[in-house]
């Protein structure tokens, strides 16, 4: 099990829940952009299911939907699911920082934090998708250490391309 405490010594770090999904919303909203590779734009419907969607053999237990505050403000959306897409991996199915704490290289911290968690919790890589054409998720990707595996998936309406970080443990 994950001490989500630990994954950051800058931001406070808390499981989003439903009543959660208010600010959650706002903060997606706030990248309307990114909705436009990869539609519909978000819901607070769709905000709920996100919170609860997990692959066919994994649990809620696995998945930590998280948010990243600063001054009681949400300000990141973390949406990891431990031991997949194998047992020694991480997935992050989300991740997003509110427009107006872009460019101040916070979604790096947290990269960099949540890597070295996950690495000390003895997990081997993490595994991301962005969407196609999106290059700024691309290039902060790229930025953060994480290597195109020559892999895409189409989903309805867009394609994924996957990347993932791999962890040189000692």
């Amino acid at each position: 099990m994950l001490d989500i405490k630990k994954l950051s010594t800058k931001y406070q770090v808390k499981k989003l829940t439903a009543t959660d999904a208010d600010h959650a919303l706002q903060l997606v909203q706030s990248n309307s952009s990114f909705f436009n590779f990869c539609p519909p734009a978000p819901t607070r419907h769709s905000i709920l299911e996100d919170m609860k969607v997990v692959p066919a053999d994994k649990t809620l237990a696995d998945k930590y939907y998280l948010g990243y505050y600063a001054d009681n403000k949400l300000i990141a959306i973390v949406d990891l699911i431990i031991g997949y897409p194998a047992e020694m991996d991480a997935w992050i199915g989300f991740f997003m920082v509110d427009a107006g704490f872009q460019k101040q290289e916070i979604g790096s911290r947290i990269m960099t934090e949540l890597s070295v968690a996950l690495s000390e919790n003895g997990l081997k890589r993490i595994e991301v998708a962005y969407p196609k054409g999106n290059a700024q998720s691309q290039q902060f990707l790229l930025k953060n250490n994480f290597v195109a595996m020559d892999r895409e998936v189409p989903v309805p309406g867009y394609t994924m391309v996957i990347m993932e970080k791999v962890f040189h443990n000692k």
